[in-house]
């Protein structure tokens, strides 16, 4: 009685603890930018502080209610660690009950003792992470033409990196390298963008370290790198938001309409850095009903 009470334990554990499925993104042997130093998933308190293995969780939904779109979910953390739960699996799940596959990326953190160049290991992963998605678009059902990403906080940044940066950083010689990497639409809610005088100095420092050369700090301030062919983005930010302030927002988009890029800016007076899927005050409330209904306007769900 006591062994099946402990199997069902860990079964109720591992279903709330991972998705559906868990997809690695390399070869053990064909990482890039990796020492090939054997590590540990370092999980405490709902947040990964170390990845052995970059992967994604995957939640389907369900192929009567499949909408043949999917999202790439990438935490938040501070380029720390990644709060997978409150950013990542619970609004994949929310995602699934639109129709829309889900998966939360759990990339390298840039000072994991294997990585050797830092500020490129977590979009490595991404890029990845969207070549994996592209390639079982077919078996998964889900038009190439809508993938997208969301991030939240630190995730937002490396979503917006994603969505503007136009050098490849992933190729390994293998066949993921034929599939493109950019995402069709961008979700960014609390985005870390600017790396000047309105970072978050914690994503900045864990990024590109202490003392970055002014060329790291423009590549990194998304701002700078937004073109005719980044995708259109939905963001979300509060007003009284003490760790990222909202004019990191404001950069971005303002960059977005200069390239006539179609944005969507929600800037509510409350919700401070913890604007989450639920329980959040007043107005800001509203901010998933918005989205939803902009996914259907711009055709991506």
């Amino acid at each position: 009685m006591q062994k099946s009470l402990i199997t069902f334990c860990l079964l109720l554990f591992a279903q709330y603890t991972m998705g559906q499925e868990r997809i690695n993104l390399w070869e053990r042997n064909n990482i890039p930018n990796a020492k090939g130093i054997a590590l540990h998933d370092s999980i405490a308190n709902e947040r990964i502080y170390q990845v052995a293995e970059p992967r994604i969780q995957a939640f389907f939904t369900s192929s009567q209610e499949n909408k043949r779109a999917a999202v790439l979910i990438i935490p938040g953390g501070g380029y720390a660690r990644l709060a997978y739960e409150i950013s990542g699996y619970q609004l994949a799940k929310w995602f699934n009950t639109m129709g829309m596959h889900a998966f939360v990326l759990e990339h390298r953190m840039p000072q994991s003792p294997d990585v050797i160049t830092p500020h490129l290991a977590p979009l490595q992963d991404a890029q990845r992470a969207i070549r994996i998605i592209k390639q079982n678009a077919v078996s998964w059902d889900i038009d190439i033409d809508k993938i997208g990403v969301m991030g939240s906080s630190a995730g937002a940044h490396l979503a917006a990196t994603l969505s503007t940066w136009n050098q490849d950083v992933s190729i390994v010689g293998d066949t993921l390298d034929n599939y493109d990497f950019k995402p069709a639409f961008q979700i960014l809610i609390s985005p870390v963008i600017d790396m000047g005088e309105f970072a978050h100095k914690g994503s900045r420092e864990n990024l590109l370290g202490k003392q970055p050369t002014n060329e790291l700090l423009k590549q990194f301030s998304l701002q700078h790198q937004v073109d005719t062919e980044t995708p259109p983005a939905f963001i979300v930010h509060a007003f009284d938001d003490p760790a990222v302030p909202v004019k990191n927002s404001i950069l971005y988009v303002d960059s977005l309409f200069t390239k006539g890029i179609s944005t969507s800016l929600h800037i509510f007076p409350q919700g401070k850095h913890a604007i989450a899927l639920r329980n959040n005050p007043g107005s800001t409330s509203q901010w998933v009903t918005l989205c939803e209904e902009w996914l259907i306007e711009n055709e991506k769900l």
